[in-house]
């Protein structure tokens, strides 16, 4: 059956976990923002060590690159996914053109986060906790959503190509799994010692 016969549960639900989470962590770097511009001197409770921290990430320019702290990006972006998610639960149908603007603005937010990746790696050599919970759902929901475009007839036609990208809906976790490895090998790459950091966290 065509995909726009049927109703994408899977990725529907998806968009409202990934919004909710995603939603989340930009509140608490709101909240740590709050506290440094009532404090700067602070110690920020996402603070572990001098390579996993938030404070470096929201004092640099980077931090607010659009003239205002980049969280408040998140507080506003991530109501569109939650609401697609919640609509296609509900039956909605969208039309192309409104699929191909919230695959533009998907889209968008993970080159943004590509840049942040990079900038917290290659510039910054820190790596934010709320910050990376943030790339843990974007990066996913890039990836579902560009299948998505591709199976409901957005980007294409072809049957075979929607059903193509329907089967490739599973591998979505592991992507994402091999992305984040990317990543780590990157911080390591550069003196970020993510593994070793992470261990001396939890263990």
């Amino acid at each position: 059956m065509s995909e726009q016969r049927t109703r994408p549960t899977v990725y529907a639900v998806w968009l409202i976990i990934a919004s909710i989470v995603g939603w989340f962590a930009a509140f608490q770097l709101t909240v740590e923002k709050f506290a440094l511009l009532e404090k700067p001197d602070t110690a920020l409770s996402c603070d572990f060590s001098a390579f996993i921290q938030c404070g470096k990430n929201l004092e640099s320019w980077q931090g607010s690159v659009f003239g205002f702290p980049n969280p408040i990006l998140g507080l506003t972006g991530w109501m569109a996914p939650l609401v697609v998610g919640v609509a296609l639960l509900a039956g909605a149908r969208f039309p192309r053109w409104f699929w191909a603007l919230f695959g533009a603005g998907i889209t968008f937010a993970f080159g943004f986060v590509c840049w942040l990746i990079s900038q917290s790696i290659y510039d910054l050599v820190v790596l934010c906790p709320w910050c990376m919970v943030t790339w843990a759902v974007t990066i996913p929901t890039f990836y579902a959503t560009t299948l998505q475009l591709i199976r409901n007839g957005t980007f294409t036609s072809s049957a075979k190509a929607q059903d193509r990208a329907r089967r490739m809906m599973a591998w979505v976790p592991l992507a994402t799994i091999l992305t984040f490895a990317v990543i780590v090998v990157m911080a390591q790459s550069y003196g970020i010692d993510v593994i070793g950091e992470v261990s001396r966290l939890f263990f």
